[in-house]
C-alpha cells in the first residue's frame, strides 16, 4: 500500500475501536465526528492529500525501497545531502498548512521510527533485544502510512531523583509478566499528544531507569484491548474559523494513556528487561540528530507565521514609525533568522554516521532546542504588546452579522482595514498569543523535549570547547 489519502486516513481512524474518554464518558461513533478531535483530524488529512497531489508529490513522497510505490518522505532514511534537503522540503509544506502548530504531525514519528529502525544494529546480540522487529515494524509502517502517537514520560507522582516507586500497584507502566503471547504492561504513562487519533502508539522507556520492569520499547495499534486514552479539557470552543481561526483546526488533544493489563504481542516488542539499552539507546542511536532536524523546520514555519502576524498588527493600527516597535519587531526577526542559520549549518555539515544515514551537524540542532523554548514566550509576549487593548476587544462574527454592525463598523475600523477584517487579524493574534489555546502552545514548546536545563546541559557536556591557556 503507497502512500494514503486524507480520506483512507479518516476512515481507519473511524475504523477502529479505540477507547478515549472525555469529561467522564467514553466517547462513542467515529471519533473524526467529535468536537473534540474533528478539527484537527481534517487538518491531518489535509496533510495526506498533500502527498499526492501532482504539483508536491515528487517532493512529499519517495520511491519504496521495498515496493517502488511512492511512500512519505519523511520515513526516508537519507544517505545523501540532497535526500537530507528534500526531508526539509516537505516537513516545511506540512508545517506551512498549520503555521507551525501541529507539533505532533505525522512527520515527526515518522522520523523518529526511521532514525531508530537505522539504529537498530545497536540491539544486535543484546539480551532480550529483537531488532529485526524494530526493522520489520518500520518498513510495515512506512508502506502502510501508518500515524503514530507516543509516550516517554512517567507520571508525575515524586520528581525527586532519588524517588524509587513502591506502590503495591503500578503508577508508571512497567511489565507484570511474560507470556505465550507477550509481555504484560500494568500502569499510566504521559504524555501522549493526539492519543487516541493515530494508528499505532509507540512506548518507549527513555532512559534514566533502574528498574527492569520499566525497560521496554514497542508499538501497538491504539485499539488494543486494555488501552485507554484519558483526554484533558480540549482549548477547541466552536468550529468557526473566524472566531477561533487556529485552535478550531489544529488543538491537538493531550492524553494520559492507560495500560490496563496490555498484553504486546511479541513481534512487536522491539526490547525489554534491558536496563543497559534501555538507558544507552535513544542517547546514542540516530534519533536526536534526526527528531531535533524536523522539530527545528516546524518551528521556523511557525516563528514566520508569528513574524507575519506581528507585521499584520503594525500595519493594521500604523504603528511602525515608533522606535520600540522596530526594536520589537526586530527581536522577531533575529530569532527567526538565527534558526534559519542554524539549520543551514546543520545541513551543510551534514556527515554520513555510523548507521550510513546522512545526519545533520547535532550542535546547531542543540543551539536551537536550547534557544527556542527562551525565546518563543517573548516573541508571543512581543504579540501582545503590540496589539495591545485591541487584543482585548475582539467581537466575534455573529456581532458583525447583527444590529449592532453599525457601531462596529464605525468604532473599531484601523488605519488599512474595515472593522471585519480588522477584528479578524486581532482574533488570529488573540489564538496565537492569549487564547487557552496559544498558553498551551508556550508551555508545549518550552518542554518540547523536556527539561530547558537539561537540554542546555547536554548541550554543554557535547560541545567541545578547547579551554584558554
Amino acid at each position: 500500500m503507497p502512500a494514503i489519502t486524507g480520506k483512507e486516513y479518516i476512515e481507519r481512524i473511524d475504523t477502529m475501536k479505540t477507547e478515549i474518554w472525555y469529561k467522564g464518558e467514553k466517547i462513542t461513533g467515529k471519533i473524526s465526528e467529535h468536537p473534540v478531535y474533528q478539527g484537527t483530524i481534517q487538518s491531518q488529512s489535509a496533510l495526506y492529500d498533500m502527498q499526492l497531489q501532482p504539483s508536491t508529490m515528487e517532493f512529499m513522497t519517495y520511491p519504496s525501497p521495498k515496493t517502488g510505490d511512492r511512500v512519505g518522505r519523511s520515513y526516508q532514511k537519507p544517505t545523501t545531502k540532497t535526500d537530507l534537503h528534500h526531508r526539509s522540503e516537505m516537513m516545511k509544506e506540512w508545517a506551512k498548512s498549520s503555521h507551525g502548530m501541529l507539533g505532533r504531525s505525522p512527520d515527526y514519528m515518522n522520523t523518529v521510527l526511521m532514525a531508530l529502525a537505522a539504529s537498530a544494529s545497536l540491539l544486535e546480540g543484546e539480551e532480550n533485544c529483537f531488532p529485526k522487529h524494530l526493522v520489520q515494524f518500520y518498513e510495515q509502517a512506512q508502506e502502510q502510512d501508518l500515524s503514530f502517537t507516543h509516550t516517554f514520560i512517567n507520571p508525575q507522582v515524586n520528581r525527586s531523583p532519588f524517588y524509587l516507586e513502591d506502590s503495591n500497584e503500578p503508577i508508571a507502566a512497567r511489565i507484570i509478566e511474560e507470556t505465550m503471547e507477550g509481555i504484560v504492561i500494568k500502569g499510566a504513562r504521559l504524555l501522549a499528544t493526539q492519543g487516541g487519533m493515530t494508528d499505532e502508539i509507540l512506548v518507549l522507556s527513555p532512559g534514566g531507569i533502574n528498574d527492569p520492569s520499566h525497560a521496554f520499547a514497542f508499538s501497538i495499534p491504539s485499539d488494543t484491548k486494555g488501552l485507554r486514552f484519558i483526554c484533558r479539557e480540549s482549548f477547541t470552543f466552536g468550529s468557526n474559523s473566524y472566531n477561533h481561526p487556529l485552535s478550531s483546526r489544529f488543538e491537538e488533544m493531550d492524553t494520559i494513556v492507560v495500560f490496563d493489563n496490555v498484553t504486546v504481542p511479541w513481534e512487536r516488542v522491539f526490547f525489554y528487561n534491558n536496563i543497559q539499552i534501555t538507558n544507552r539507546f535513544l542517547r546514542e542511536s540516530a534519533f536526536r540528530p534526526f527528531a531535533l532536524h524536523q522539530v527545528l523546520n516546524r518551528q521556523i514555519v511557525k516563528l514566520e507565521f508569528v513574524a507575519g502576524v506581528a507585521e499584520g498588527i503594525v500595519q493594521t493600527i500604523d504603528i511602525g514609525g515608533y522606535a520600540h516597535v522596530q526594536e520589537k519587531m526586530a527581536e522577531i526577526i533575529i530569532a527567526l533568522e538565527t534558526l534559519k542559520s542554524l539549520l543551514i549549518k546543520a545541513e551543510t555539515n551534514a556527515k554520513i554516521d555510523k548507521f550510513g544515514l546522512m545526519s545533520p551537524e547535532l550542535a546547531p540542532l542543540q543551539v536551537a532546542s536550547s534557544t527556542f523554548p527562551k525565546v518563543y514566550p517573548k516573541l508571543i509576549e512581543i504579540v501582545q504588546l503590540l496589539g495591545a487593548s485591541g487584543m482585548v476587544t475582539i467581537p466575534t462574527e455573529e456581532d458583525f452579522s447583527s444590529e449592532i454592525r453599525t457601531d462596529l463598523d464605525q468604532y473599531l475600523q484601523s488605519a488599512k482595514h474595515n472593522a471585519k477584517d480588522r477584528i479578524k487579524l486581532f482574533r488570529l493574534a488573540w489564538d496565537l498569543t492569549m487564547s487557552p489555546f496559544a498558553t498551551r502552545q508556550t508551555q508545549y514548546e518550552r518542554y518540547f523535549f523536556g527539561n530547558p536545563s537539561t537540554i542546555a546541559s547536554d548541550l554543554y557536556q557535547n560541545y567541545k570547547i578547547k579551554p584558554t591557556k
